[in-house]
C-alpha cells in the first residue's frame, strides 16, 4: 500500500457520513468555484491554476484530477510544464521573501541583546 493512491478518494465517504452538512456545502462550494455557470476564466486556466496551487500545496490527489482534468480542458504538456515553473518559482520566492523577516528578526535578536 503507498501512501498516496489515486483511489484514496473512496474515504470520502466517512468525511460525508461524520460531518454531511459541511461536505455538502463544501461539495456545492468547490463545485460552483470549478465549474460554475458564472465563471469568467476558462476551464483551461482554473485548472492550471488549480495545478499551480495543488504543487504549492503538495496535495498529490488535486495534483493528479487537476491535471486530468486540465489534460480534458486542452491545456497542453508545455503549458503544464510552464505552470510547474511558475509554481516552483513562486514558492521558492515565498521561501526568500519570508527571509526578509528572518533576517528581521535576527537583528531584532542582536538589538535586544546589545541593550
Amino acid at each position: 500500500m503507498a501512501y498516496h493512491e489515486h483511489t484514496d478518494h473512496q474515504y470520502a465517504k466517512h468525511i460525508r457520513a461524520g460531518a454531511p452538512e459541511a461536505f455538502k456545502a463544501f461539495m456545492a462550494w468547490d463545485n460552483q468555484v470549478l465549474r460554475g455557470s458564472d465563471k469568467t476564466i476558462s476551464p483551461k486556466y482554473t485548472e492550471l491554476m488549480a495545478v499551480a496551487v495543488a504543487l504549492t500545496t503538495q496535495c498529490a490527489y488535486c495534483i493528479e484530477a487537476h491535471t486530468k482534468a486540465a489534460h480534458s480542458a486542452g491545456a497542453t504538456q508545455q503549458e503544464l510544464a510552464e505552470t510547474v515553473m511558475i509554481a516552483a518559482a513562486l514558492r521558492a520566492g515565498g521561501g526568500y521573501a519570508h527571509g526578509f523577516m528572518a533576517m528581521k528578526f535576527f537583528d531584532q535578536a542582536v538589538n535586544n541583546g546589545a541593550q
